[in-house]
């Protein structure tokens, strides 16, 4: 890919009107200029905006899967964008060569498919569920994946072209790895890249009502969705265990096998398993897929 055109999408509920001005400002004061810039309210109604940003506002909240295809649809219509950039609008781009880098990234390898940024706090700490790999103690360590962060990526256009967008269903939660198992399943590369840092604040997943339930029953469809059948049992075992081992939440157990059952009753998409190739790619990058 040469020369790469960057759309930078920014979903908000417009609860952040002053961290949403921020991380513009930190958008507009890169080395290399974006070429589009989207902000979608996800069923809200935005702020003001500066000059030179669109804005979409969504009727309802489509979650984080529905508002980034939303996303992602405008910048595809507008033409001119090659590499999508998902920012959460509490983030910062503290840098000013974030997109100098990741277009250099891109113009560089044509099978690039997912770049995950770093993210930290305003004390430069990563959250161990911040690094996308199971060894997770050095944060500044880069390389192949097998998922990525949502609150900070980029995506190539022609990879969505080919192996589609968001998982709508999923409105939050897993809907990365979702993503991220698709394109390696297409042949593409996942890459963790510490150097493109956002700023985002300490937070706890479960700070949502719905974490649990949405985290139960997206993993279900995760195995539904795109394991080989030998795996699902497996995959579905090992996170079951992990969750009755982390979990000190009577309540919040009670919420993850409801939306356990929620994800067994329902489908959550269409069924297209893996290649067993696919399975021994990700092995080799350190996360077989049933843990």
């Amino acid at each position: 890919m040469s020369h790469p055109r960057l759309g930078i999408a920014i979903l908000t509920m417009g609860n952040r009107p002053a961290e949403l001005r921020a991380l513009l400002d930190s958008v507009a004061g890169q080395t290399l200029p974006a070429t589009r810039v989207v902000v979608i309210g996800n069923g809200s109604p935005l702020p003001e905006l500066p000059a030179g940003v669109a804005g979409v506002v969504l009727e309802e909240n489509l979650g984080v899967s529905g508002g980034r295809n939303a996303a992602v649809e405008h910048l595809r219509a507008c033409g001119d964008v090659d590499v999508v950039v998902d920012l959460d609008d509490d983030g910062l781009l503290v840098d000013t060569d974030v997109f100098e880098k990741l277009a250099s990234m891109y113009e560089a390898d044509r099978r690039l498919g997912i770049v995950s940024f770093r993210i930290a706090d305003e004390r430069g700490r990563t959250q161990r569920r911040h690094v996308p790999r199971l060894r997770s103690g050095d944060p500044l360590r880069g390389g192949e994946v097998t998922t990525f962060l949502g609150g900070g990526h980029a995506l190539s256009m022609r990879m969505l072209d080919r192996i589609g967008g968001w998982p709508d269903a999923f409105f939050f939660t897993h809907e990365e790895t979702d993503l991220a198992w698709r394109a390696l399943d297409d042949g593409w590369r996942v890459v963790y890249e510490p150097s493109l840092l956002l700023q985002h604040p300490w937070t706890s997943p479960a700070r949502h009502a719905v974490y649990y339930r949405m985290t139960a029953r997206n993993r279900v469809w995760l195995a539904k969705r795109h394991l080989p059948a030998p795996l699902v049992p497996a995959y579905l075992a090992s996170w079951t265990l992990l969750t009755l081992a982390r979990t000190r939440s009577w309540g919040g157990l009670r919420a993850w096998a409801a939306g356990f059952a929620e994800g067994v009753r329902a489908p959550g998409g269409p069924r297209r398993p893996m290649r067993w190739a696919t399975v021994a790619r990700m092995t080799r990058l350190g996360r077989p897929p049933v843990v």
